[in-house]
């Protein structure tokens, strides 16, 4: 190789002193790669990772930086929706949260982190509280003193109308009986009694219901002393004693009524308790935003404790009221019989006041 081909042109320098610096510039853009750039290119876009969770610079429009943690905006956002008047609904809560990301700068990337941030934090707060033994007194009496004033007005209604129930049992049960058992005695005397005046002095003995029925029967008989028409009298003493049959009946039933209405009337009075109740808890549920079972479910229980008082005193008085239906009408059966043994008296007693005319106009037909 000879001299002249080591020969150096200008030329050949600037070549290589270009080529130089191009490499030069290339390792050192690498270096600066690999650390944050104080100032981001305008335009240029910047990763969320890329960006210290404690930065605080104030983002300048259109940079697509995030401003501040996500945390901190977080925590931001919620106070923001917090300060909604309860009765907002969900447009103006939508209103509130796309105001609060132009207000930060939020990119499509930013919202859609912070978003799941938020949604990660109600999820850990839902398990925390999941995790937590949260007490509830559900006791009856508990229940009861946590309800609204609309329940407890109606559950205090069907207490008193349970106790009314048990009451017209204990009572109207007493008095059917022992009126039962005295009229099954009295009918005794009345089927040994020859006369009706016999009958007479055996009730008066004993101040009985027959008695009622014997004097009634004695006091058409005067009335009607100067009748010649025995049919026409048995007639009227039949009717008054069905009169007197039938005002017995009816002071007998007194009170059965109201065991009526509080049967047919109860379970809806307790329907419209649990529908009340149930639609406050709803009302809590949207308040609170969460659906927790251990939240929602007090409540609920609450409701429907209504109900089951509503049921409590429409199936006792549902069954006593047809008990003393049928017992009722049972007694109804004994004072009937009371009065045709009456009547049969006074038919007897009549018989012998036939006149002679009569008695042989009798013979002769049975001849």
């Amino acid at each position: 190789m000879s001299c002249s081909s080591l020969r150096v042109t200008p030329n050949a320098l600037l070549r290589l002193a270009a080529r130089v610096t191009l490499l030069l510039g290339l390792s050192l853009g690498g270096v600066l790669q690999a650390e944050p750039l104080a100032t981001p290119l305008p335009g240029a876009p910047v990763l969320q990772e890329a960006v210290p969770a404690a930065t605080s610079a104030a983002p300048t429009p259109g940079d697509g930086v995030v401003a501040a943690p996500v945390d901190a905006q977080l925590q931001a956002l919620r106070e923001r929706l917090q300060a909604l008047p309860a009765e907002a609904d969900e447009s103006q809560r939508l209103a509130a949260r796309e105001a609060f990301y132009a207000e930060q700068n939020l990119t499509a990337e930013g919202r859609a982190e912070l978003e799941a941030r938020e949604q990660a934090a109600l999820a850990a707060e839902e398990a925390a509280l999941a995790g937590q033994p949260v007490v509830h007194d559900l006791s009856p009496m508990g229940m009861y003193n946590q309800a609204d004033v609309v329940v407890k007005g109606v559950m205090i209604g069907l207490i008193i109308a349970s106790i009314i129930t048990w009451t017209i049992w204990i009572g109207k049960g007493i008095e059917l009986l022992l009126a039962k058992r005295r009229l099954h005695r009295e009918l005794r005397q009345l089927k040994g009694a020859r006369t009706l005046l016999q009958a007479a002095e055996q009730a008066r003995a004993q101040h009985s219901f027959s008695s009622l029925l014997i004097d009634d029967a004695r006091e058409e008989l005067q009335l009607s002393a100067n009748s010649l028409d025995r049919e026409a009298i048995k007639e009227r003493v039949s009717f008054r004693l069905e009169r007197l049959v039938a005002a017995s009946g009816r002071k007998m039933s007194q009170g059965t009524g109201v065991l009526a209405t509080i049967g047919s009337t109860a379970p809806f009075v307790g329907l419209f308790g649990t529908v009340w109740g149930i639609m406050n808890s709803f009302i809590g549920i949207a308040k609170s935003q969460t659906t927790n079972l251990a939240v929602v479910a007090p409540g609920i229980a609450e409701a429907l404790l209504a109900t089951a008082l509503g049921l409590v005193a429409a199936i006792p008085a549902v069954v006593i009221y047809n008990v003393f239906a049928r017992s009722i009408a049972g007694y109804k059966a004994q004072v009937a019989d009371a009065s045709a043994q009456v009547l049969l008296l006074v038919s007897r007693d009549l018989d012998p006041q036939a006149s002679p005319a009569q008695a042989e106009r009798k013979m002769v037909k049975v001849g």
